[in-house]
């Protein structure tokens, strides 16, 4: 099965694992607090992204010299289950955290591992591959990370004003606290940020398409108004002088009324600066429009 878009932005994400031992922790330490569980008795993530499967052992031993006690089938079909369940390594996880295992009732970001900019970033991108999703820009614009924590949610929010130009905004959903962007500008920056600029730069040309079809759309809708207005405004013009020709009237107009009026007979789909160019000497649009009104007034004038 093809990946999805946002199953190929959390691959880009995972291209190289953090270099510095800060930058593996507080990635980790971003997973954990989006993860699906992580508590004194269990810690549990689960994923449908093979690259961030593939990733996430290696990030935990880099981070906390720890291994999962069960590991899911990589080859196998559907989602990927990673837990922990050995008490030794969950007090290990929670002790470099800043966390006491007892106490986890609210969980939140410990600052110092997140002080620098670069743990900034990385612990961002560890809560975007845990709890994070973004939409096909085909579909629509939409990126968000989703945590059972609320108060993780209101710092990862404060966290994000810090580093970004911009901030997210903060929605309730099914006992989850989700942190979201729906400008494409924003999510493409986002992006960019985490290390995705293929999927920054999908998005752009996905908004600068949609902007291109739209700008074409009004202009043909644009057009055929003007079509639609031309023809009503030359039916009116082939009715004026069927009305002036049963009342023997054209044959008696000024001529350059008359020439008007069997050019426009002649031509019934011609425009007024191709009829302008028929005249004897040619004449501009506006004074062909001139003469045109003029027969219209006169058949008027012949109804009353």
């Amino acid at each position: 099965m093809a990946a999805s878009f946002s199953g190929n932005t959390k691959a880009e994400v995972c291209r190289s694992l953090p270099q510095k031992h800060c930058c593996a922790l507080a990635q980790s330490f971003g997973i954990l607090l989006f993860a699906n569980s992580f508590t004194d008795e269990n810690i549990r993530i689960i994923t449908e992204s093979r690259e961030f499967g593939q990733m996430l052992p290696k990030l935990f031993k880099k981070a906390f010299n720890a291994t999962f006690d069960s590991l899911p089938d990589m080859d196998a079909p559907g989602k990927l289950n990673f837990q922990m369940n050995d008490p030794e390594k969950i007090h290990l996880i929670m002790d470099a955290c800043g966390f006491d295992p007892k106490d986890t009732l609210s969980l939140h970001i410990n600052l110092p591992l997140v002080e620098e900019d670069c743990c900034k970033c990385a612990f961002l991108k560890g809560a975007f591959l845990a709890g994070g999703s973004v939409t096909d820009p085909v579909k629509g614009y939409h990126l968000e990370f989703s945590t059972t924590h609320q108060s993780v949610a209101r710092e990862g929010y404060a966290l994000m004003q810090e580093v970004l130009p911009f901030v997210p905004k903060m929605a309730s959903r099914g006992g989850s606290s989700v942190l979201y962007l729906k400008q494409s500008d924003m999510i493409s920056d986002l992006l960019t940020y985490l290390g995705a600029p293929v999927g920054a730069m999908a998005i752009m040309e996905a908004r600068l398409e949609k902007e291109l079809n739209n700008k074409v759309n009004r202009r043909c809708n644009c057009d055929d108004a003007n079509t639609s207005k031309v023809v009503e405004a030359a039916q009116e013009q082939l009715s004026a002088i069927r009305i002036l020709r049963n009342r023997t009237m054209v044959e008696h107009l000024p001529e350059k009324l008359r020439q008007a009026a069997v050019a426009r007979e002649e031509n019934p789909e011609a425009s007024l600066t191709e009829l302008a160019a028929m005249m004897e000497p040619p004449i501009t649009k506006p004074a062909m429009n001139h003469r045109l009104k003029k027969l219209v007034q006169l058949a008027k004038e012949a109804q009353t």
